[in-house]
């Protein structure tokens, strides 16, 4: 009995050692690829061994040390703030919106009303002198994220120039205005020429869902540029170097509506030059290609829509219009405003105005070429007497400093 238990054991003894010879061949093995595993299995072996007699060691402490709490001020169950996070320029920091969800502006309104819009002090850059004229970007606010690149361009040695506003269609910016010959044609004759362009246009579409544009918000689009020009005429009325009782303005397409609605609401726009105005809007919202190529241009006609855009309809004003001098110009063949939507703008325009008709862009080219298309304007405002310098209101006294003997003001930008 005691030599089969004898056996037994040199068997499993056989064993163990055959065993342990494959653990180390494997460990072996592996160790080439992976020497630290090796050498941690061997520790584990080493420490198993040893277990039996040796208490095992104190585990070792990994939690990290926290670190020191500042003294507790007031009530001590208050949790400790954590550091504000820097935010885009494009969020109101109080609100955590976007700033353009902040303005609080009454855009049904042609007037400012109860709109709370505060001019800023404008941003005056360096002047730019050209061939005849010099050129001067001034940046203005009085809407939260919605500063305005605004060009005033003078004639050389005009003193007090008559000055036209320039107001293109929402898909132009700023670059005509920084075209030395577009600047000498709109200064020809010693009149002063102001550009800029519409909200939710050029370098004024910023910070907002892509689905957004200038008519799927209309009635902001249209509101906020009507208000704009208000403050423009305030800025230019305050510098002093402009005959404010001969001002007039030039429009293209959604600029010519804004021109007619601005007049509306101004009495200081002498003569209006409208070409291809939009308006009529339950048609020219339903027909114009315009519209059509939005997916979502059938929401612009339902009738919550389209009781929002209504006190901005041209067709509705047109008949109002106090402004002396008024020119629409249509070209038949651009298809933008349908035809029911111009015959509708062309009976709503009071007798006295100028409708002018070109059956094709090409007739309208011929007319317009050369600086020709700005003429219309320019005459009407030179047989505009003059009575007088006006006073500066405090309206237009707060929106910028006095203009310098340089014809800048405010901060250079």
């Amino acid at each position: 009995m005691q030599s089969i238990q004898l056996r037994l054991n040199v068997r499993n003894r056989g064993t163990a050692v055959r065993a342990c010879a494959f653990a180390l061949i494997f460990l072996v093995g592996t160790g080439a690829k992976n020497g630290a595993c090796a050498q941690q299995a061997a520790q584990n072996a080493q420490s198993s061994a040893s277990s039996a007699t040796t208490p095992p060691p104190a585990p070792v402490q990994t939690e990290q040390v926290p670190a020191a709490k500042p003294p507790v001020t007031g009530d001590a169950k208050s949790p400790s703030i954590a550091p504000t996070q820097a935010l885009p320029a494009s969020i109101d920091p109080e609100k955590r919106i976007p700033l353009y969800e902040t303005i609080q502006e009454d855009w049904s309104s042609l007037s400012i009303g109860t709109s709370r819009l505060e001019p800023e002090p404008p941003l005056v850059a360096q002047t730019d002198e050209g061939e005849g004229f010099t050129r001067t970007l001034v940046q203005m606010k009085w809407r939260p994220g919605d500063p305005l690149d605004v060009y005033v361009i003078l004639p050389k040695g005009v003193k007090k120039p008559p000055a036209v506003l320039y107001l293109y269609g929402y898909k132009d910016d700023t670059e005509r205005f920084k075209d030395n010959r577009w600047c000498q044609r709109v200064t020809s004759g010693g009149f002063a020429a102001v550009g800029f362009v519409s909200a939710l246009s050029g370098h004024r579409f910023h910070d907002r869902p892509m689905r957004q544009w200038f008519v799927s918000e209309l009635q902001e689009s249209l509101g906020s540029t009507v208000h704009d020009v208000k403050f423009i005429l305030d800025y230019l009325a305050q510098r002093g170097d402009i005959d404010m009782n001969r001002i007039g303005m030039f429009g293209q397409s959604s600029g010519s509506t804004i021109a007619i609605l601005a007049s509306a609401s101004d009495p200081r726009i002498k003569a209006v030059d409208a070409l291809d105005p939009w308006g009529d809007w339950p048609v020219w919202l339903a027909q114009s290609w315009v519209v059509n190529q939005d997916p979502d241009h059938a929401n612009f006609t339902d009738a919550d829509f389209l009781k929002r855009v209504a006190p901005l309809d041209p067709v509705k004003w047109l008949p109002t219009l106090k402004t002396k001098h008024i020119r629409i110009q249509q070209v038949m063949d651009n298809t933008a405003t349908p035809d029911i939507s111009k015959d509708a703008i062309k009976k709503a325009a009071p007798k006295r105005a100028e409708v002018v008709r070109y059956d094709h862009l090409s007739q309208f080219a011929d007319i317009a070429s050369h600086g020709k298309l700005f003429e219309w304007v320019k005459v009407q405002l030179k047989a505009t007497p003059s009575p007088g310098p006006q006073k500066r209101s405090a309206v237009a006294q707060r929106i910028a400093p006095s203009v310098d003997k340089t014809g800048s003001a405010g901060t250079p930008r």
